[in-house]
């Protein structure tokens, strides 16, 4: 994997912390750990990763182990956890600090930087207005994609390295059924987001008190084939980022069909286009607490994305072969 330890460590140095040691658990791939202590000994002492100089940052935290490695402080039987929820799928991407269906704090990233660039500040703000620390996180949850495939690979990598050195689980939560509930309830519910090479990530789901059932499976097709798919639905919301930068052409579609729209929702027929969310994290935060409370996590090394589509890479490399 591309993303490797150095370049967290470099952000994190950059920044005037003090980075002790490296991660060396070989489930992560890619890891962005930053203390020695994931080193997998005989200790049972807590000893800070990663510490600020002056101070006790958010991002300092303490872990104990035994001779079989992390060992996982137990979680709370009595309130739900508090959950860090990480979202580089899209452009600006997203963190969330939740626990239950309080959101403590959140913020978005910049859409023209590199997630690799903000993405720690914006965790040690959120901790910080959250008046959290990393060590108290119970659980780790990301975007799994679709979606940018760099974007996807900082983000999954970051996830993995908090809970390797925290000792705690994972959930991935797809990004399409994530805009499906930041969208509210509806019967069919399309997320559409930008895929590249003209195509976008559809998916129709439907979502009730905010549980989404996938209702096909997420693909990548033209904004024309996804209206001949989807075009004689109703009612219908349209939503995400492939939604709002292709809303002129639904709305065109929509007055050739005779299909109203009403964007306010008074309208039980017809259609409706809803923009995308701004902090998709929180909605990933909430998916993952269902899957939490189902017992559906995973370890880090379990964690992957789903990137529906080939990279341009793959594709650029299957192409010769094929002509």
């Amino acid at each position: 994997m591309w993303f490797k330890n150095h370049c967290l460590r470099s952000r994190l140095v950059s920044n005037g912390w003090r980075v002790v040691g490296q991660c060396e658990d070989e489930s992560v791939p890619g890891a962005v750990a930053t203390g020695s202590f994931c080193e997998r000994r005989e200790s049972t002492r807590e000893t800070p990763v990663a510490t600020a100089p002056g101070t006790d940052s958010m991002l300092t935290f303490a872990v104990r182990r035994n001779s079989n490695g992390l060992v996982r402080k137990p979680m709370s039987q009595t309130k739900a956890p508090l959950i860090l929820a990480i979202e580089t799928a899209t452009r600006a991407g997203s963190v969330a600090l939740v626990r239950g269906e309080d959101v403590l704090a959140s913020a978005s990233g910049d859409a023209s930087a590199s997630h690799s660039q903000d993405l720690l500040e914006s965790i040690e703000r959120i901790l910080q207005d959250g008046g959290a620390k990393l060590s108290e996180v119970e659980l780790f949850a990301a975007a799994e994609g679709p979606g940018s495939f760099t974007g996807l690979r900082i983000g999954l990598a970051t996830t993995k390295s908090f809970a390797v050195c925290t000792g705690r689980s994972c959930v991935g939560v797809s990004t399409l059924a994530a805009i499906a509930q930041a969208a509210g309830n509806s019967e069919k519910v399309v997320s559409l987001l930008p895929a590249g090479r003209g195509e976008l990530f559809a998916q129709m789901s439907s979502v009730s008190d905010g549980q989404v059932r996938d209702l096909d499976n997420a693909t990548h097709l033209s904004l024309s084939d996804i209206l001949e798919k989807y075009g004689s639905l109703q009612p219908l919301i349209w939503t995400g980022e492939g939604a709002s930068l292709n809303a002129e052409a639904l709305r065109a579609w929509a007055v050739d069909h005779n299909i109203s729209i009403n964007d306010s929702g008074g309208n039980p027929t017809g259609w409706r286009i809803i923009p995308s969310p701004h902090q998709l994290a929180i909605s990933i935060a909430k998916l993952a607490l269902d899957k939490y409370s189902n017992g559906d996590t995973v370890s880090p090394n379990e964690l992957r994305a789903v990137y529906v589509r080939a990279s341009d890479a793959e594709i650029k490399e299957k192409w010769p072969r094929e002509k």
